[in-house]
């Protein structure tokens, strides 16, 4: 027999303290807060840049797997030599004369002072590229992984030459190997080939400086009355253009819950903050991943570095940061950020904090590392680390999003009322537009094959 009222039966009769309505895939999306956000008239924003000559070589893809893999032919045009070939047929019987090679770690694949007489393709594992120091020491000058490759420039080169460097696998690695005399004897067969590279060997003969870009003429260091160079500075004639990218929904509510319910939360004002912080986060997913615009893709080849053991060391985060100026901060999944604290923590290193907005956060040579997982990590347990200048004024990373749109709920993003159906449905579409643009290729910098499990 009770003898008094219940906990039970009391909270009938009781007002509950409670929550907002919560969820977990909020995260702090550091991108969208550090990303300068630039206006963007027109839907459209071009990047326009002096002219350069497309001499770089991308990277190479294969098909197939184990013993049937082979190098995708079309993707043999990403070779400087190659860019721009669409003849598949000439691709394909280039593809068909690559020999596959297999090395063990240790194993070396180029030698000093040997004839430069081959391309090698790096299909799976990776390479040391090194080169005999001034005292004679070893000295790394690159690591070398799946898709690059070693002797595309020879191709075109109508000279004897000798490698300058040692090519020597550090990891099983599988290549295919392309001799010289085959691709003279396909170029031969081919006036379309010889016709393409006689080009390309134009172009390289053209005056341009470190980056590529066409040389401005300038005399320096003269006395007297030195007639003086003219010059002009050429851009590309066909510019890059981004178009603004859309993330949308259609949220229902239906009138019963927002006529009865709304005390004392708004429910619609709830239903619409949530679905908001979703699309807020499918814009970051999209900003890194995504084919087009997506940072991990837009990062020139040149940008790229691969790391030298695996997990990321300072040394690793040291290469990928001198390849910039005015780094403005990294950008890494939360357990890339763990995987370079036990790397420092090994070494006895331990990086002072930066503050970004008023909160400390892991940082290495005063460069803020920020977490994001939106970074993706593969299935054998590697991802990447970003590490990026930003703002137009100094032709780095800049988000792009165009406010004033009509029904604005939030800079470039809407709220649309759709009407009330016949089942007393409201219905509001909800859209956020954005993009982002790397406006010169050394502003965004990409750590790749980052191990998570030493």
């Amino acid at each position: 027999m009770t003898r008094s009222l219940s906990t039970r039966a009391a909270r009938n009769l009781a007002t509950t303290t409670k929550t907002a309505p919560l969820a977990q895939g909020i995260s702090p999306r550091w991108l969208l807060r550090m990303l300068p956000w630039v206006q963007v008239h027109g839907g459209t924003y071009r990047v326009n840049r002096r002219l350069s000559y497309a001499l770089a070589s991308g990277r190479v893809s294969f098909r197939g797997a184990g013993a049937e893999v082979r190098p995708f032919p079309p993707s043999l045009s990403e070779l400087g030599p190659l860019r721009g070939l669409d003849d598949i047929d000439l691709l394909g019987g280039l593809a068909d004369r690559f020999a596959r090679v297999e090395y063990a770690p240790g194993e070396v694949i180029l030698e000093s002072g040997q004839p430069a007489d081959r391309l090698v393709l790096i299909a799976y594992g990776k390479v040391a590229k090194t080169a005999v120091g001034e005292y004679g020491h070893p000295a790394l000058i690159a690591t070398l992984a799946d898709g690059e490759h070693l002797g595309a420039d020879l191709l075109a080169s109508g000279e004897e030459r000798r490698w300058e460097f040692n090519a020597t696998a550090t990891t099983p690695c599988i290549t295919f190997s392309l001799s010289r005399q085959s691709f003279d004897e396909v170029t031969a067969r081919s006036p379309g080939l010889a016709r393409h590279l006689d080009r390309y060997r134009a172009m390289a003969r053209r005056p341009r400086n470190s980056r590529g870009e066409a040389a401005i003429a300038i005399a320096s260091g003269h006395q007297g009355e030195q007639e003086l160079p003219a010059t002009f500075v050429d851009y590309e004639p066909a510019p890059r253009e981004y178009g603004l990218s859309v993330a949308q929904t259609v949220l229902h509510v239906h009138t019963r819950v927002a006529d009865l319910y709304n005390d004392p939360m708004n429910q619609v004002e709830h239903q619409l903050r949530l679905t908001i912080e979703a699309l807020r986060e499918r814009q970051e997913r999209e900003l890194v991943n995504n084919p087009d615009i997506g940072l991990l893709h837009a990062a020139d080849i040149s940008q790229r570095v691969q790391t030298r053991s695996g997990p990321p060391t300072p040394e690793d985060m040291d290469a990928i940061l001198a390849r910039r100026k005015k780094s403005r901060f990294y950008l890494a999944h939360p357990k890339a950020i763990a995987a370079f604290g036990r790397e420092c923590n090994r070494r006895g290193i331990y990086p002072e904090p930066a503050e970004v907005l008023g909160r400390p956060v892991h940082a290495w040579r005063g460069v803020p590392i920020l977490p994001c997982d939106k970074i993706p990590i593969t299935r054998d347990n590697t991802t990447s680390i970003l590490v990026m200048r930003t703002g137009e004024k100094d032709q780095g990373v800049v988000g792009l999003h165009q406010t004033g749109i009509p029904d604005e709920y939030e800079p470039s993003l809407s709220v649309r009322f759709m009407g009330i159906d016949q089942r007393a449905i409201i219905s509001y579409l909800v859209s956020a537009y954005y993009s982002v643009a790397v406006l010169v290729p050394d502003a965004l910098g990409v750590l790749e094959d980052v191990e998570l499990g030493h």
